[in-house]
């Protein structure tokens, strides 16, 4: 559908549709009306590469994001709920391969879409936190953590301190951490969150309890059946995200451990798969959507030129549910001959 579709309809020319459409003076109300009437009846949009050459605005906030993944997927929801209340529009942007997708992707993805088609942009977990941007940017829960760029991010590290603590208060004593990537602040938080649990609980840390499942559970896999083959195995397990999590469960269940009466799990995050597993599973919730909402808000605020704190970090709570329980008893000593 063209401008001269809508013309040809209207019975006007091409120039008072242009008017009409961008609310310049020179046409009568009979005949805007008119106008307004086709556009609607056969769905008229002008691109937004036209929009923005005409007011240098799009009116599109583009969110960036690595991948379409349960914890994108939530903040992507906040994000949409609060710009319903705006005459913003949302463009949601993953980079295609997975080359254009390491470390970097954000500023590809934004030299590609800035400039043209969005006025500002949300990037979700980016890897580089840089200032250098076209339009006004907004970081959540950067690889980095809050430096350089407005940022929006959950407490981390209490996040994971009430994950331990929860199980050392059900009289865990081996508690096992499967972390996030090395290289990531919120990874390091969790970790620093869980060896202050342990500290508090009067637990010793011990490094054969830990391993690295990055995030991603084809990554946690091997570290996961390391953990509960060991001779003397953990009896509870805290994972610094709930796709780890939610793969420990089924691991558990190859090895023939039961959850929770052979092994209590906690995971992070609250993702809606968390609830659905069997048995549903303990966790600490990262209020997605509301950093979404926030993000957004925040955003806004630069796109107005109010000025607010650069950095906002969100409580979270542990949410209870069938995966963590006491350990089970020792077994009773064998009766002797």
């Amino acid at each position: 559908m063209t401008i001269g579709d809508v013309a040809r309809t209207a019975g006007v020319s091409v120039a008072t549709v242009s008017k009409v459409i961008n609310e310049r003076y020179g046409v009568s109300a009979a005949t805007s009306a008119k106008v307004k009437a086709v556009v609607a009846e056969l769905g008229y949009e002008t691109s937004l590469v036209a929009r923005s050459l005409r007011g240098s605005r799009t009116n599109v906030i583009g969110v960036l994001v690595p991948g379409f993944e349960p914890f994108s997927t939530e903040l992507l929801k906040g994000i949409s709920d609060a710009v319903a209340e705006t005459d913003y529009e949302l463009l949601a942007y993953s980079p295609s391969t997975p080359s254009d997708r390491a470390v970097g992707w954000e500023h590809r993805s934004l030299a590609r879409l800035s400039g043209t088609l969005i006025d500002g942009a949300i990037m979700v977990t980016p890897t580089i936190v840089g200032a250098d941007t076209h339009v006004p940017v907004v970081a959540i829960d950067p690889h980095t953590g809050p430096q350089g760029l407005p940022t929006v991010d959950a407490d981390s590290a209490t996040g994971a301190f009430d994950a331990t603590t929860h199980l050392a208060g059900l009289g865990h004593r081996r508690i096992a951490y499967l972390g996030g990537r090395p290289d990531l602040e919120s990874a390091r938080l969790r970790e620093e969150g869980y060896r202050a649990a342990l500290e508090s609980a009067g637990i010793p840390f011990d490094p054969d309890l830990t391993r690295v499942g990055a995030y991603h559970a084809p990554t946690a896999d091997g570290p996961l059946h390391e953990l509960m083959t060991l001779a003397d195995r953990p009896t509870a397990l805290f994972a610094a995200n709930d796709l780890s999590a939610i793969r420990a469960v089924e691991v558990a269940r190859e090895l023939g451990l039961r959850v929770p009466e052979d092994l209590s799990i906690v995971g992070f995050d609250n993702v809606p798969e968390s609830a659905l597993v069997d048995p549903p599973l303990t966790t600490v919730q990262q209020p997605m959507h509301q950093m979404g909402a926030e993000a957004l808000r925040m955003l806004l605020d630069l796109l107005a030129g109010v000025e607010r704190d650069a950095h906002l970090r969100l409580p979270t709570s542990l949410v209870v549910r069938a995966s963590t329980a006491p350990p089970a008893p020792p077994a009773p000593p064998a009766p002797s001959l």
